[in-house]
């Protein structure tokens, strides 16, 4: 009997131990990408990609572009390059509020079929939250803020593919004009505008119009309230239907719908007028928009100031190397309007972006900066020509160590242009490169004669 009993023990233990041992298995959870840019990075690490050179550029380029992205303003168009084997991200950085719609579309200029990523994140505190990703196919990205946030969108290739697009940010309204046949500039009296001596603030904006003006459906919905209530007159509640918010209506002389009835955008509901606390102001219609309280409709009803300054000349320039025509002021982005630096006639530098006023140059150096676009020429016609004294060496940056050919006595050339002590040349040979402006061994300047 005892040994069955410890038998028995025995083959308990067992099996406790046995999913005690199962127990302690982990297995890893699968991969899940949130969007393509994630999917293509893990594919990256699985082909030991990330672990060379070029993927860590490429990884420590994305990053970048969420640290360090150009700031501008809406709208906002650009053209850019971007080379095959630079493995860089592009960012931008801009302001969106609540109530407006931004449309992000990018367009292909000069490239082969590709892979492209492009994402958006809202800025936070202490972090950057992934909130969307544009149409790969189209490439084309729409979003409503939720809040008045910042947000930067981060484009970016996959790795050794590159060439030109163009960028476009856009931001339209996302309701209809309320009053028929006019826009924002009717807008009397906005939001914040003292009311009863300094009692309460306006929530809302009044918008003016003659009386019987048709007042319009902003957007689809239904009809919540149609009645007659205190200050406001004759009142219109209209439920949104594509945005959880309802859209107030004031002052009306008459209505055109009932409560429960549905209407599209542009139906109209009901016309202008001045009844409630509104009989001794001339004939408008008070607009409101609540969304867990009053919000101001400006945003709802008007375009960000100023129209896109469209990019659509010189899109040849971009990924060339070309020279500065004068001296000129070289500025950090966009956006700056002190020059970091002044840049000598005929400094050399490779075009990388486009917009309607500024150039994106990169130097020989590295650095990038903008200048403005009207200062550039092609190299096509020399600055001046000259014939080689003394053997030289040909470099492929502004840099000695960099020598890669050398040039022979009595080898003539052409000088394109110059980055401090050298000179940028292309010889009877068809060689481009660098050479010193006073090479060892040789007096004077190795130009011999100028066009």
């Amino acid at each position: 009997m005892r040994f069955k009993q410890l038998r028995n023990y025995v083959l308990v233990a067992a099996i406790l131990a046995a999913i005690a041992s199962c127990q302690e298995e982990k297995i890893p959870e699968p991969f899940i990408p949130r969007n393509d840019h994630e999917a293509y990075e893990k594919a990256l690490e699985r082909a030991n990609l990330l672990h060379t050179a070029l993927g860590k550029d490429w990884q420590n380029s994305a990053k970048e572009a969420l640290e360090k992205p150009l700031y501008i303003d809406l709208p906002y168009e650009e053209a850019f390059f971007v080379d095959d084997k630079a493995a860089k991200a592009i960012g931008y950085r801009f302001e969106a509020k609540r109530g407006q719609k931004i449309q992000i579309s990018l367009q292909d200029l000069a490239v082969d079929s590709l892979s492209l990523f492009i994402d958006l994140f809202r800025v936070e505190k202490s972090s950057m939250v992934h909130v969307a990703t544009a149409d790969s196919t189209h490439h084309v990205l729409g979003f409503e803020p939720r809040k008045d946030s910042e947000y930067v969108l981060r484009f970016q290739t996959e790795l050794l593919r590159g060439g030109s697009f163009k960028i476009t940010f856009e931001s339209v309204p996302t309701l209809s004009f309320p009053v028929a046949g006019l826009n924002y500039k009717s807008i009397g009296s906005v939001w914040g505008d003292p009311r009863d001596g300094g009692a309460r603030s306006h929530e809302g904006v009044d918008i003016f119009a003659p009386i019987g003006t048709p007042v319009v459906a902003p957007t689809d919905g239904y009809i919540k309230v149609a009645d007659e209530r205190g200050i406001g007159g004759k009142v219109i509640w209209l439920e949104d239907h594509h945005n959880p918010q309802s859209l107030y209506f004031a002052h009306l002389s008459d209505w055109n719908v009932k409560r429960g009835d549905r209407v599209k955008a542009g139906d109209t509901i009901g016309f202008v007028g001045n009844t409630g606390n509104a009989r001794t102001t001339p004939p408008h219609l008070h607009f409101g928009v609540y969304s867990r309280g009053a919000m101001n409709p400006i945003n709802h009803l008007k375009p960000i100031d100023g129209s896109i300054k469209v990019v659509h000349r010189d899109l040849d320039w971009l990924g060339e190397t070309m020279r500065m025509k004068t001296q000129v002021p070289f500025y950090a982005d966009v956006k700056s309007q002190r020059a970091q630096e002044t840049l000598e006639r005929n400094q050399v530098a490779r075009v990388l972006a486009l917009n309607a006023a500024r150039c994106k140059i990169e130097l020989p150096d590295g650095r990038t900066g903008y200048i403005p676009r009207n200062q550039l020429l092609t190299l096509n016609t020399p600055i001046s020509r000259g014939v080689i004294k003394s053997e030289m060496a040909l470099m492929a940056k502004p840099d000695p160590v960099t020598t890669t050919d050398l040039l022979l006595v009595d080898e003539q050339y052409k000088v394109l242009g110059k980055n401090k002590q050298f000179l940028l040349v292309e010889t009877n040979t068809g060689k481009i490169g660098w050479i010193g402006s006073r090479p060892e061994g040789q007096s004077g300047k190795i130009v011999a004669d100028k066009n």
